[in-house]
């Protein structure tokens, strides 16, 4: 695969480090020590993938991540050196896709990063879609090859991995209700730990670029003890 990594590390070492690694695995690497430089680099360069560290003089990772997540569906795998549940939970409300703690293991990032340059791949935009992978819903439509939400004036909204999965699940079962644990089956390529909050986290996510209220949603319904029910009945588009 020909994939761009950014990777943005303040600490000169670990830095270079990576970019040696990635390097060696043939990734196209840049690099970038704050926050601003990262920007600059994603204004003039291609990027698939950004390997994003927290703790970051200035603008720190979260506050970059939430900026990224604005303007497109780049893949973001965020690095910190602290084991918070707290941060992470942030972390993946601001929009990143994967999340991982430091001290890590080089070939685990690596298997990460390969999983998610896969993913977002798989959703990047293609020249037009036919109805056979278009499914509507209430005033939507998901365009599944490109995983868009689309309004009903054609105006698209990009879906991160872990929202498309979920959204997927509310799709194939649309009136049933599935708890957390069902949900996190369904949805891959993540390692969980007990008591995550992840679903609900992507189901505010998920709501938000619904235009679902989350303190009245209609879409969306929270079955207080037992988890959400997706409310509308997808149809194929005609």
């Amino acid at each position: 695969m020909d994939i761009s990594i950014l990777i943005v590390e303040d600490d000169d070492i670990t830095r270079d480090c990576l970019a040696d690694y990635f390097r060696a695995e043939q990734y196209r690497v840049h690099c970038a020590a704050s926050a601003e430089d990262a920007e600059r680099l994603l204004r003039d360069e291609a990027i698939d993938l950004v390997l994003l560290d927290i703790r970051l003089p200035g603008k720190d990772g979260l506050t970059l991540t939430r900026e990224i997540r604005t303007h497109g569906d780049t893949g973001i795998i965020l690095v910190t050196s602290r084991q918070d549940e707290i941060e992470r939970i942030i972390g993946l409300e601001c929009g990143a896709d994967e999340y991982v703690s430091k001290p890590f293991n080089p070939r685990e990032l690596l298997a990460r990063t390969k999983n998610l340059a896969r993913r977002v791949r798989a959703a990047a935009p293609r020249p037009q879609a036919t109805t056979a992978n278009l499914r509507r819903f209430d005033q939507w439509r998901v365009d599944l090859d490109r995983r868009l939400l689309l309004d009903d004036q054609d105006a698209g909204t990009p879906l991160t991995h872990g929202e498309y999965q979920l959204l997927c699940a509310f799709l194939n079962h649309a009136g049933q209700t599935l708890s957390r644990d069902q949900l996190l089956d369904r949805i891959k390529n993540r390692e969980w730990a007990p008591n995550d909050r992840t679903v609900d986290v992507l189901v505010g996510r998920l709501r938000r670029k619904l235009g679902d209220d989350p303190a009245n949603p209609r879409l969306i319904l929270t079955v207080h003890g037992a988890g959400y029910v997706f409310t509308p009945r997808p149809v194929p588009c005609c």
